[in-house]
């Protein structure tokens, strides 16, 4: 969700699924499915929106992968990520670049 701040110039924050599906035997790996979650000029709401989509992934019974992310648009580090496998959610620590658990 996008206002006049990002029309004139101002950060976004994109958030993003991967979905690994999972593979019977022989069946050939053709690559994560990606699905954009949406843009958005607040950090918290990129995030909120990512975790809701994480939690309710967590609900399905499915042997399936996923993981996701949220960016500044044109940034290569995520500011957030979680996968389906852990409960725990990772934050960037921007004075390192490296990946840290979130403490709530």
């Amino acid at each position: 969700m996008t206002d006049d701040r990002a029309a004139a110039g101002g950060s976004l924050f994109v958030a993003t699924q991967f979905v690994e599906p999972a593979l019977a035997p022989g069946q050939r790996f053709e690559g994560a499915k990606e699905t954009d979650l949406g843009s958005f000029v607040s950090e918290t709401e990129a995030i909120a929106v990512a975790r809701a989509a994480w939690l309710e992934f967590q609900k399905r019974d499915t042997r399936d992968v996923a993981w996701w992310l949220v960016k500044a648009d044109g940034e290569e580090l995520a500011r957030w990520i979680a996968d389906s496998r852990s409960p725990v959610e990772r934050v960037l620590d921007l004075t390192t670049n490296e990946l840290v658990e979130l403490r709530p």
